[in-house]
């Protein structure tokens, strides 16, 4: 399965969700686990052009890797072919996807921004991690799905009984 997450800067929400989903395929200690099963890119609208610094650190204290991440638009994916467009904020579920999205299955996972946050440090990193582990049990239930991907309609019934709209 592929997916293409979707936030309108690509900076935070979209950075996490792409590289929680690779790491998850790898497996524990890096060694092949669910790989093939999910591959997974980010990109924004409007990208931010740089991935939020602190979605950096607290991938890296989470021991997710950050290899190749970077901000970058969505344009850049039209040879891309998703199966799945999971928007993670408000802003981009409302926006139209480019037509090559067309026969992809498309999905909202709200995800509230950590990094707009005001607060301690404390606060902020436990927003973060909040989300990050938010993430990491949607990707382990994504994953579980045992469905054909090209149903079109029993994959969208299945993301749906994950809380997915």
């Amino acid at each position: 399965m592929k997916i293409l997450y979707i936030c309108t800067h690509n900076r935070c929400r979209s950075i996490l969700s792409e590289a929680i989903t690779n790491q998850f395929s790898l497996g524990k200690e890096g060694k092949v686990g669910n790989v093939g099963k999910i591959v997974a890119r980010s990109a924004g609208s409007q990208p931010a052009g740089e991935v939020h610094p602190l979605s950096i650190k607290y991938l890296q204290e989470t021991g997710v890797s950050i290899d190749g991440l970077r901000s970058q638009s969505w344009d850049d994916f039209e040879t891309f072919t998703p199966d799945l467009v999971v928007t993670v904020c408000d802003s981009a579920a409302n926006e139209v996807c480019p037509v090559w999205f067309g026969k992809s299955l498309k999905v909202h996972w709200g995800l509230t921004d950590p990094s707009k946050l005001q607060g301690s440090e404390t606060q902020i990193a436990d927003a973060f991690k909040a989300t990050i582990e938010q993430i990491r049990k949607r990707v382990e239930q994504l994953s579980n799905i045992n469905v054909d991907i090209k149903d079109k309609a029993a994959f969208k019934t299945a993301l749906t009984n994950l809380g997915a709209t």
